[in-house]
């Protein structure tokens, strides 16, 4: 009996140390407690799924969970622990579920999803937890969010968010992948470290007839565009709506990513409105945009991260 006692107290070291390293948690095989009782369900679903049936939730049974987890998200329910209640919304974040104060989101794999293909971004499926330390905002120069994920499919980059005209926010990954969104030739860091958006925007003023028909409204026109020194040629701006859910979203991954709720500055302490070193090492923690990487991008000029990110901070839901 006392070897036995002693085994489990092994086991429960060792899946403890993996759900610490790794991110997953009992609730996963429908339990609460590192106790005997865990060891018993991981056994059980190790059985079912064909896998050596030790109890420890080890790199094979690590990686095949979250393999089914991803596959199928939407259709696990949060735990009764957990801070979410039933038809409450949430985003995903190595296979866990996190709180957003969103009510239209949708996941990869619900029925009006989008996902991202394998082999535009970089598994990281059964690795310790990425930890992303920066939020990207981008715009994607397209009508519409379907328009968005058909084009990064074909071109073979990906991008964890996606938000539409209508405030529409679609998660196409975990954001425990390295998506390939803020890549530049002499760094690697906004992708290794970063979680990216692009917001559904076509840019140009020539297609603001094409939103009026659609049935969106007339887009604000943006006429104070500073970017690299430069001031743009009117474009079309985002929808108050988008404005709202890209707020949602920094603040989601802000209280479930530790992410702060701080942009990039300048020597006067200002908003920077150009490649800002840490952003272009990888190094920055904060909110901060495409342009902030490299000179040859402009999105997303106008977006003001000092007033809105203070938004954030003021609002009631993260007092």
């Amino acid at each position: 009996m006392g070897r036995v006692f002693i085994d489990v107290m092994d086991k429960d070291f060792y899946n403890k140390s993996s759900s610490d390293s790794l991110g997953w948690l009992p609730e996963w095989f429908g339990c609460y407690e590192f106790d005997y009782r865990f060891v018993q369900a991981v056994q059980a679903w190790q059985r079912e799924h064909d896998l050596k049936a030790d109890g420890l939730v080890g790199p094979a049974t690590y990686r095949r969970i979250w393999t089914e987890r991803e596959v199928n998200i939407s259709s696990y329910e949060p735990s009764d622990r957990c801070t979410l209640r039933k038809g409450d919304k949430y985003i995903v974040h190595n296979g866990n579920f996190l709180p957003i104060q969103w009510d239209k989101v949708v996941l990869w794999d619900e029925p009006d999803g989008f996902k991202a293909n394998k082999g535009t971004y970089t598994d990281y499926t059964g690795k310790i937890d990425r930890e992303p330390t920066m939020f990207v905002n981008h715009w994607d120069v397209c009508l519409s969010s379907e328009s968005c994920a058909t084009v990064l499919n074909k071109r073979g980059i990906s991008v964890h968010f996606l938000i539409d005209n209508d405030g529409t926010i679609f998660q196409m990954l975990d954001t425990q992948h390295k998506a390939w969104h803020a890549g530049i030739p002499k760094y690697e860091g906004g992708n290794t470290k970063g979680v990216g958006v692009e917001i559904s925007n076509a840019y140009y003023p020539k297609y603001q007839n094409w939103y009026k028909t659609h049935g969106f409204g007339e887009r604000p026109l943006q006429e104070d565009g500073y970017v690299h020194g430069t001031t743009l040629a009117p474009f079309l701006d985002f929808y108050p709506v988008q404005i709202e859910a890209l707020k949602a979203l920094w603040a989601a991954v802000h209280h479930g990513l530790d992410i702060p709720l701080v942009y990039p500055t300048n020597e006067e302490g200002n908003m920077e409105t150009s490649v800002h070193s840490e952003c272009e090492r990888g190094t920055f923690h904060g909110i901060c945009n495409h342009y902030n990487f490299i000179k040859s991008k402009i999105d997303c000029a106008g977006l003001d991260l000092s007033s809105l990110l203070q938004e954030v901070i003021d609002s009631p839901e993260n007092s």
